[in-house]
């Protein structure tokens, strides 16, 4: 089979290679294997490729598929499978080696798309609604029941449009950030209700305390990071919270210029990986909310183009794009 393998981690475009690979074996009692036809390039695929600061870096002996998330159908399955058959369109996550053309994966992570659902729409269907509902439950637990205001960061994103609609839905007084001027009227053309304030504004940091009421952030969610860290902790109300859930921005900020204890703030990570300690009847619940998007409001999980796996650097450049509207794919042919 076709797949990108990588063997150190480094630049996604200097490590990755399309090669060949073995298909993966025969599945066992309770897997299935799955012959993928799309999945998404997220950033943290591309951060796993990269390396995360701290982890160990280097070669590895057997080289690895990058990918968690895809759509396909149902090859074979495995004893004891009843609700899967050969020939089902199905979503998966988290397997790893989605970026090759054969998954073998647990039935229990294998979801069934919806009919009418698309196969593009399919492929996204669960890491980004599943990471709305892991930012959702965070800033629950950060507010402590007092209501207050919300800023998130990359709101243009893929994620950041599905808290948009989210805090729309739920009343939560969200105040957007992103990086352009003209993301910032893209993105108040959709959401007109949503006060959008671009960074590359002089006065952005005084928009926010306007647009914040003048008292600052009750919560950040940030997937940027970076040098901007320390500003969005100054936009803070005292006793906030910083919610980090990526790295998309460069430089670095020191946790002690933070102030975080004469003002008593909290930082806090989050990241989608925390949904498997979830119990089996909540992971459910949050894939049926998940299958219920796909199905409802499909242009919140909107492609932003599709690649063949031997375009994978057209695709990873079309990923990073500034002003990207949508998720990037990787597709292989249906045979």
């Amino acid at each position: 089979m076709r797949a990108i393998a990588y063997d150190q981690h480094g630049e996604a475009r200097h490590v990755l290679r399309l090669c060949e690979q073995p298909v993966p074996a025969a599945p066992a009692a309770g897997q299935v294997r799955v012959r993928v036809l799309s999945r998404p390039v997220h950033p943290g695929d591309l951060a796993g490729v990269q390396g995360f600061p701290g982890a160990p870096q280097g070669r590895f002996a057997t080289p690895r598929i990058p990918g968690l998330e895809g759509m396909g159908v149902v090859e074979t399955v495995g004893e004891g499978v009843r609700d899967l058959r050969p020939g089902q369109r199905i979503a998966f996550f988290p397997v790893p080696g989605a970026w090759g053309e054969f998954v073998t994966a647990p039935a229990g992570l294998v979801v069934p798309v919806p009919e009418g659902v698309s196969d593009e729409t399919a492929a996204l269907m669960l890491v980004n609604p599943i990471t709305l509902l892991t930012l959702l439950r965070a800033v629950e637990d950060a507010q402590h029941g007092q209501a207050g205001a919300v800023v998130q960061t990359a709101a243009g994103s893929s994620v950041g449009r599905l808290v948009c609609a989210a805090a729309l839905e739920h009343g939560i007084p969200l105040v957007n950030l992103v990086r352009s001027v003209t993301g910032a009227q893209a993105l108040r053309r959709r959401f007109p209700d949503l006060p959008t304030i671009s960074t590359a504004d002089a006065d952005w940091r005084t928009q926010v305390r306007d647009a914040t009421g003048g008292r600052g952030a009750r919560v950040v969610l940030d997937a940027v990071g970076g040098s901007l860290t320390g500003d969005l902790a100054r936009l803070l109300d005292d006793g906030g919270t910083l919610i980090t859930y990526g790295q998309l921005g460069s430089g670095s900020t020191p946790l002690e210029s933070l102030a975080l204890t004469p003002r008593a703030l909290t930082v806090r990570g989050v990241s989608i990986v925390q949904w498997l300690t979830r119990t089996p009847e909540q992971r459910a619940e949050d894939v049926a909310f998940a299958a219920r998007l796909a199905s409802t409001a499909p242009e919140l999980l909107e492609v932003a183009a599709d690649y063949d796996l031997a375009d994978f650097a057209q695709a990873i450049d079309h990923a990073r794009r500034p002003g990207k509207s949508g998720t990037v794919l990787l597709t292989s042919p249906a045979s």
